[in-house]
C-alpha cells in the first residue's frame, strides 16, 4: 500500500476547514471525536492548529466496539499530555453524562462569570468535529434526545454545519466530517479505510480487507481465528492474500472452478470488522 497510499479530500472537507475558522469565534469548546479503534489513525493533525487555545475536550467514541483496557490506556495517555478525555458509546449510551460533566469542568470558569453577571443558566456552545463516519451525528442525537442529526454508517453524509439544541443547556455544532490532503503513513490511511471513514467505492475494498487480514493476526489473533475457524498452525507464514483465501474458503465463498469469490469475501470482513462481530478489537496501540 506504501506505493499507492490512499488519499480522500473531496472539496467539501476544505471548505468545512474555513468553516471551522468562522465559526470557532461563536462557540466556547471544542468537542473532538476519535475513534476508539485508532486513536492515532482518526486524529487529524490539523485540528490542533485550527483549534487553537480554544478549550477541547477528547471523546473516545464507540467504545463498545474497541478493546476496554486499550481504551482506557489511551484515555491516559491523553490524560497525561494534558488533555481532558472521555470514553462513550452512543449507540450504547455509554459515557454520555461523563461527557456532560467534563465540559462544564473545562469551562467551570467560563460559568462561573457568567453567574456572576446574573447570566445563570446561560447556554453553552460546542463544536463537534472529526473524522468522517467518526459518530459525530449518532452523539448528537443521543445528546438532543432525538434525530436532530442525518446518520448513516457511511462517511460524508453530513455536508453541512447545523445548530442543535439539547436538554442540558449546550447548543452543539455539527460540522462534516473532515481529512487532512496527504496521509504521510500509509497504515493511517489503511486504518481509516478499514474502520469505514473513507467510502469504499473509492477503494480497492479487496485489498483493504487482505491487510485487515494480516492486522487482525497480529492484534486479536485468538478472536480472528475464532471468529473463521481457524487453526493458529494453518495460518503461520501465511501472507495477507493467503489469509483472505483462507477465510473465503472457510466461508464457503467459492465461484465456479473453485475460486474465492473476493468480492464477497471482502464486503463480509469489512462488514463483520466494523460492526464487531469478530470482537471488541483495536487496532492501535497507545
Amino acid at each position: 500500500m506504501a506505493s499507492n497510499p490512499i488519499q480522500w479530500f473531496p472539496g467539501h472537507m476544505a471548505k468545512t476547514k474555513r468553516m471551522m475558522r468562522e465559526c470557532l469565534g461563536e462557540v466556547d469548546i471544542v468537542i473532538e471525536l476519535l475513534d476508539a479503534r485508532i486513536p492515532y489513525s482518526s486524529k487529524n493533525p490539523e485540528i490542533e492548529g485550527l483549534v487553537g487555545t480554544k478549550p477541547k475536550l477528547v471523546v473516545l467514541t464507540k467504545s463498545t466496539l474497541a478493546n476496554p483496557e486499550y481504551s482506557r490506556l489511551w484515555k491516559e495517555k491523553y490524560t497525561r499530555a494534558g488533555s481532558r478525555a472521555v470514553i462513550i458509546d452512543s449507540t450504547a449510551n455509554i459515557g454520555i453524562d461523563a461527557l456532560e460533566g467534563a465540559v462544564r469542568e473545562l469551562l467551570a470558569e467560563k460559568i462561573e462569570r457568567y453567574n456572576d453577571k446574573g447570566m445563570s443558566g446561560r447556554r453553552l456552545k460546542a463544536m463537534i468535529v472529526g473524522i468522517p463516519n467518526v459518530g459525530k451525528s449518532s452523539l448528537i442525537n443521543r445528546i438532543a434526545g432525538g434525530k436532530k442529526a442525518k446518520v448513516e454508517d457511511r462517511p460524508g453524509v453530513t455536508m453541512t454545519k447545523q445548530w442543535v439544541p439539547t436538554s442540558i443547556g449546550l447548543d452543539l455544532l455539527d460540522m462534516p466530517g473532515v481529512l487532512w490532503p496527504k496521509f504521510e503513513d500509509s497504515t493511517v490511511g489503511e486504518n481509516l479505510a478499514m474502520t469505514g471513514a473513507i467510502r469504499d467505492k473509492i477503494l480497492d475494498t479487496e485489498e483493504i480487507a487482505m491487510l485487515l487480514c494480516s492486522r487482525l493476526m497480529n492484534v486479536a489473533r485468538d478472536e480472528f481465528l475464532a471468529r473463521y475457524k481457524l487453526k493458529e498452525e494453518e495460518c503461520v507464514g501465511l501472507d495477507s492474500y493467503d489469509l483472505f483465501e483462507l477465510v473465503g474458503r472457510r466461508r464457503g465463498f467459492l465461484i465456479s472452478g473453485g475460486e474465492i469469490n473476493h468480492s464477497r469475501t471482502a464486503e463480509m470482513l469489512l462488514d463483520e470488522f466494523r460492526g464487531g462481530k469478530i470482537g471488541r478489537i483495536t487496532l492501535e496501540r497507545p
